[in-house]
C-alpha cells in the first residue's frame, strides 16, 4: 500500500503539473497525500514542518546563491545589450543559409555564459523567426533548435558550465564543475552533432511553413526596445563577461581554492568536514560575482547605464525567487517520499540495477526522478540526497572516480526532464506560439533521445577507459 501511495502521488503530481498547476502548491499537497494514503494520518503536520520544509530549506541554503547570482548575471547581460549583440554577431557571420546552426550556437554560447534559458528563449525567438522565414525553414523546428542549444550539452555536459545542475553533485562527491572534462567535451560534441544533423534532415523533409501569429515577435522584441543597439556593441566587449566568468571558474576550482586550507573552517559553526565538498559551489559563486562586477563596472560609467544596471539587478534578484522555490518544493516533496517505507522498495530496486556498475544505477535513478518531477535540478537533488552516499561508497570500492559519478549524474538529469509537463518546454512552446502537437517531437528528439544515447555511450566509455 505504501508503494501504491507513492505511485498515486507521483502520477497526480505529473498530471496536475502538466495542466499548469503551480509546483509550490502541488509539491506539499501531493507529499501529504502520499503520507495520508500510507495510513499515517497523525503524522501529516510533523511531516510537513519537519520533513518537507526541512528538505526544501536545505536546498535553499545550499543553492540559493547560484540561482540569485545566475539570474542577476543573465539579466545584466540582457539589459546591457551584450546577449543580443552575441546572438546577432553569430547569425550575421553564419548567414541565413545556416540559420539552424546560427540559432543553436547563439543559444549555446549564451547559456554556457550563464544567461537563463528562459531569457535566451525570449531573446532568440524574434531573431530565429526572421532567419527561418528568410531561409524557408518551417517554424515548427525553431523550438527544437533553441532547445538543442539551451537545454542540452551546455546545461549538463560541457565542462565548467555554471548551470545549477552542474553544481548539485559537488557537495556529494567532492568534485567541481569541470569534472570528467574529456567525457564532457565528447558528450557535448555528440549531442550537438546528432541534434543538428537530425534537425537538418527534418528541415529538408518539412519545407517552409510560416507561423501566422506574428504578435509573439512584437511582444518578444518589445522587451529590448530600451536596450543599447546591438550594432553599437562590439562582439569582443559583449563576450568579455562570459570569458572572465569561465576563466575565473576554472582558476578558482582547479588551482586557488584547492590550495586554500584555513584551519578556522574546521570550527563547528561552519559544519564543513571536507573543503572539497564546497570548492565547486564556491568557485561558481566567485565566477558569477566576477562577471556581474565586470558588467556593472562597464555599464555604470554613465548615469543612464547606472539606472538600467540597478534595475536589472533588482529584476534579476526577484526573478530568481520563483525558479528556486519551485525546485526547492520538488526537493521537499522528494524528502517526504524518501521518508516513507514504500520508498525502501524503490531504493533497493534502483540499487539492484547493474550492481557492478553504480554509473548505470545512478543514471536510471536520476532519469526517473527528473522525469517524474519534470525538473533536472529537482530530480538530481532528490536522487543524490537519497542515494548519493551509496553511489559514492560503491564507486570508491570499485575504483570508479567520483568525477565520473558527477558527470553521469548531471547528464542523466538532462534527459527525461523535458517530458511534456516540463515548465521550460511549456514556456518555450508558448513563446514560439506553437502547440505540443506541432513542435514537441522535435524538442523531444534533441533533449531526450539523443542525450540518452549520448549518456549510454559515456557510461560505456567510462566503464572501459575510466575518467578522462
Amino acid at each position: 500500500m505504501d508503494l501504491l501511495a507513492i505511485l498515486i502521488s507521483l502520477s497526480l503530481l505529473m498530471l496536475l503539473a502538466y495542466r499548469g498547476m503551480s509546483v509550490l502548491i502541488l509539491a506539499p499537497v501531493m507529499a501529504l497525500l502520499a503520507v495520508l494514503l500510507s495510513g499515517q494520518f497523525e503524522e501529516l503536520l510533523p511531516v510537513y514542518t519537519q520533513v518537507f520544509m526541512k528538505g526544501m530549506g536545505g536546498y535553499l541554503i545550499q543553492y540559493f546563491p547560484l540561482f540569485l547570482l545566475g539570474s542577476i548575471f543573465g539579466k545584466l547581460m540582457e539589459s546591457s545589450g551584450y546577449a543580443l549583440a552575441i546572438a546577432n554577431h553569430i547569425t550575421q557571420k553564419l548567414g541565413t543559409q545556416h540559420a539552424l546552426l546560427a540559432v543553436v550556437l547563439a543559444c549555446a554560447i549564451l547559456t554556457y555564459g550563464g544567461v537563463s534559458l528562459f531569457v535566451v528563449a525570449f531573446m532568440m525567438y524574434p531573431i530565429g523567426k526572421s532567419l527561418f522565414e528568410r531561409s524557408q525553414i518551417s517554424m515548427n523546428l525553431l523550438p527544437g533548435a533553441i532547445a538543442l542549444g539551451a537545454f542540452t550539452f551546455t546545461m549538463t555536459a560541457l565542462p565548467g558550465t555554471p548551470s545549477v545542475q552542474n553544481s548539485i553533485p559537488s557537495p556529494f562527491f567532492g568534485t567541481d564543475s569541470f569534472a570528467a572534462p574529456g567525457l564532457g567535451i565528447l558528450a557535448s560534441c555528440m549531442m550537438l552533432g546528432l541534434g543538428y544533423w537530425w534537425l537538418r534532415r527534418q528541415q529538408q523533409a518539412l519545407g517552409f511553413m510560416s507561423n501566422s501569429d506574428s504578435g509573439a515577435t512584437d511582444r518578444a522584441t518589445s522587451a529590448h526596445t530600451n536596450e543599447p543597439a546591438p550594432q553599437s556593441i562590439g562582439f569582443a566587449l559583449a563576450i568579455l563577461p562570459i570569458v572572465v566568468m569561465s576563466v575565473t571558474n576554472l582558476v578558482m576550482a582547479k588551482w586557488v581554492l584547492p590550495q586554500w586550507q584555513p584551519t578556522f573552517l574546521l570550527q563547528d559553526r561552519f559544519g564543513i568536514t571536507a573543503l572539497s565538498s564546497q570548492i565547486g559551489i564556491w568557485a561558481i559563486i566567485i565566477a558569477l560575482s566576477a562577471g556581474i562586477a565586470l558588467i556593472y563596472g562597464i555599464q555604470t560609467l554613465g548615469a543612464r547605464q547606472l539606472k538600467r544596471s540597478n534595475e536589472a539587478i533588482n529584476q534579476g534578484a526577484v526573478g530568481s525567487m520563483l525558479p528556486i522555490l519551485n525546485t526547492a518544493s520538488e526537493v521537499g516533496y522528494g524528502s517526504v517520499i524518501a521518508s516513507l517505507t514504500g520508498f525502501i522498495l524503490i531504493r533497493e530496486f534502483v540499487l539492484s540495477i547493474a550492481p557492478g556498475n553504480p554509473l548505470i544505477s545512478e543514471a536510471v535513478a536520476v532519469n526517473v526522478l527528473a522525469g517524474i518531477t519534470g525538473s533536472a535540478s529537482g530530480g538530481l537533488s532528490i536522487a543524490l540526497q537519497t542515494l548519493g552516499a551509496d553511489y559514492l561508497q560503491k564507486a570508491i570500492a570499485l575504483g570508479i572516480s567520483p568525477e565520473l559519478l558527477h558527470r553521469v549524474a548531471v547528464m542523466a538529469s538532462g534527459c527525461m526532464d523535458t517530458l511534456p509537463h516540463n515548465g521550460a518546454v511549456i514556456t518555450l512552446l508558448g513563446i514560439c506560439q506553437l502547440t505540443h502537437r506541432a513542435a514537441y517531437r522535435y524538442i523531444a528528439m534533441v533533449t531526450i533521445v539523443f542525450p540518452l544515447l549520448t549518456l549510454a555511450v559515456v557510461i560505456a566509455l567510462a566503464s572501459v577507459f575510466g575518467n578522462f
